[in-house]
């Protein structure tokens, strides 16, 4: 598709998206814009996951010690010179487990095992508003368009999106279901001490923006995944992607605002061979490397069902690489 919106789709996008400010005030209060860490006790840990495994029992151990002492070390927003008081930062890891209680991230691999089974067996059968919000979601994961695969050379785990492969109109909450279930595979995924992921996306032809869509996956991001996203990288760079960052931009914190990078196509692949763990070999040949994506993750025309349902995409598959690539990483630092 052309790069170009007509004045019409930039007109509605602008409506859709200042109608979304209020509604999206609160998903922003209280973040920080500052950087740096201070010293967090061991006794101080063990207070934070006491609280979280006495509130959240089956989830609790979702969040690494690592990422707990990165939330926990950050300076104050009020009093940038001292860190953030104990009882802030369990409020706000609290507030993290209770966004996934909510959005129901627990349950969202077991609605791809689901899916991945037969529509006539008891479990589909027996909750079928369940088994349509599963088939919704594994809809949305069977277009390819956003994957894990390798790791930076200092071990953050890549997620890719190549925004040629989303729908024009999206289900945006099956989306953003399924890029919940995806981030939490990534962050299963991650070395000891890691906390967060860089994303690479090709913005060579992206959909027309839907603000509806894009204003929950920001909420998603800065309510349910605070400190996750390291750095990230679109290119090239198109008139649609800069409308869209234009759009979105205001309503970011200005410490995620500062992470999304834009290139030119040649700029993009020099910043990608300086991330990457095997440098230029692992630059994909959609963005003018030598690395076939397409072997693992083609379009969906070209994907086989993988079990009896309607599971394409190979969720298990990228899972089973994931780990691999991270043993392959950890071996590098031994």
């Amino acid at each position: 598709m052309s790069a170009d919106l007509s004045k019409e789709e930039l007109e509605k996008a602008q409506l859709e998206i200042k109608n979304s400010q209020d509604d999206f005030e609160d998903a922003i209060e209280g973040e920080d814009e500052h950087d740096g860490s201070f010293p967090v006790t061991p006794e101080e840990l063990t207070i934070i996951r006491a609280d979280l495994a006495s509130e959240y029992p089956e989830d609790y151990d979702y969040l690494s010690d690592a990422y707990i002492l990165s939330v926990a070390s950050k300076p104050y927003s009020k009093d940038p010179s001292i860190r953030r008081p104990l009882d802030y930062s369990q409020k706000k890891l609290n507030d993290v487990m209770q966004w996934r209680a909510e959005a129901g991230a627990t349950e969202f691999e077991e609605l791809v095992k689901l899916v991945n089974g037969p529509a006539s067996a008891p479990e589909a059968t027996e909750n079928p508003e369940l088994f349509t919000k599963a088939k919704a979601m594994v809809t949305s994961l069977n277009y390819g368009s956003t994957y894990w695969h390798g790791f930076t050379k200092d071990g953050h785990p890549v997620l890719w999106l190549r925004t040629n492969r989303k729908p024009w109109y999206p289900d945006s909450d099956a989306e953003v279901n399924a890029l919940i279930l995806l981030a939490d595979a990534g962050i299963r995924c991650m070395p000891e001490g890691v906390t967060d992921f860089v994303c690479i996306a090709d913005s060579a032809s992206p959909p027309p923006p839907n603000p509806t869509f894009m204003v929950k996956l920001l909420k998603a991001l800065v309510k349910g995944y605070p400190d996750r996203l390291n750095m990230l990288i679109s290119a090239p760079i198109s008139s649609i992607v800069q409308f869209v960052m234009n759009l979105l931009l205001p309503l970011m914190p200005g410490r995620l605002a500062a992470k999304v990078v834009l290139k030119g196509i040649d700029e993009g692949k020099e910043k990608m061979a300086e991330l990457l763990l095997n440098g230029e070999a692992d630059i994909p040949t959609f963005l003018g490397g030598t690395a076939n994506h397409d072997e693992f993750y083609p379009e969906e025309s070209y994907c086989p069902n993988r079990g009896e349902g309607s599971l394409k995409f190979d969720y298990y598959g990228m899972v089973e690489r994931l780990k691999k690539a991270k043993e392959e990483w950890e071996a590098t630092k031994n």
